[in-house]
């Protein structure tokens, strides 16, 4: 009798264990469908957008609507990003990278640069928040080093460590990374492997230390260690040029990171 109880007792809870682990499971799913989804509405708005500003320039016609500008001299909003800044003036610029699945919005808030770490373009809490710019960052910095989440479903930067291929780089080597104001397109030109240190570790290379670039012996250092470090070196870069670093989590050893360097190509003469 006492075998049976515990028979049925372990029964019922291994299916309680199932249970729970279906529950999880579900709303794992649910979470990474809501989500994505609600990344996807944003795309589609803005492509809407540029397929009209596209169509009026065909028909040589201009745009209906008046872009955002803001005090007088600054440069104006593109119409493509109009009404998402005015959902969220944190908004910064967008991004897209076809080889990978990206079409994001890149957030950024100088006076806390995780805040968008867990929340969604709606300030909402989201697991896979948002891709965001990094703390100390400036127009004229020379390196602009944006943050995302490895997510296991592919969202946000969930598949740049296919960058760790010189082949897949080579054959999907474009960035486009528009500012509110201007569109830009950034070339892959090395990928590596590292990690977050700690204060007391000496000789590393810490990328993420390298937002501000303004300076040429800073840019060098960088750039020397961005060759030491990299899997692969499609081209070379000189004091001038204007960087975009990628970066995201990697589980190849703890706090690891994975990284891509990108060099912008659309004010190349």
């Amino acid at each position: 009798m006492k075998k049976r109880i515990f028979l049925l007792a372990a029964i019922a809870a291994l299916f309680m264990i199932c249970v729970v682990s279906g529950l999880f499971l579900y709303q794992d799913l649910y979470r990474s469908i809501r989500e994505k989804n609600a990344n996807r509405q944003l795309a589609e708005q803005v492509r809407k957008v540029q397929e009209r500003v596209a169509a009026q320039k065909e028909a040589q016609e201009e745009p209906s609507e008046e872009p955002l500008s803001g005090e007088d001299e600054d440069p104006v909003i593109l119409a493509q990003y109009e009404e998402l800044w005015k959902q969220n003036d944190d908004l910064n610029g967008w991004m897209t990278i076809e080889g990978i699945g990206v079409d994001n919005p890149v957030m950024f808030t100088p006076e806390d640069p995780e805040y968008y770490l867990h929340r969604g373009f709606d300030r909402q809490e989201a697991a896979s928040g948002c891709l965001f710019i990094g703390e100390g960052w400036f127009e004229e910095a020379g390196n602009t080093i944006v943050y995302g989440h490895h997510m296991k479903d592919g969202s946000m930067f969930g598949n740049l460590d296919k960058y760790q291929s010189e082949s897949f780089a080579r054959e999907n080597p474009l960035i486009r990374f528009d500012t509110l104001t201007q569109e830009r397109e950034y070339r892959v030109i090395a990928a590596f492997f590292g990690r977050t240190y700690t204060l007391k570790e000496e000789g590393v290379f810490r990328y993420y230390w390298y937002g501000d670039l303004s300076k040429e012996e800073r840019f060098n250092e960088f750039v020397e260690q961005v060759k030491e470090a990299s899997l692969y070196n499609i081209e070379d870069v000189s004091y001038g040029d204007e960087l975009l670093t990628l970066s995201t989590c990697s589980y190849h050893t703890d706090e690891g990171r994975f990284v891509v360097v990108a060099k912008r190509i659309d004010d190349e003469k």
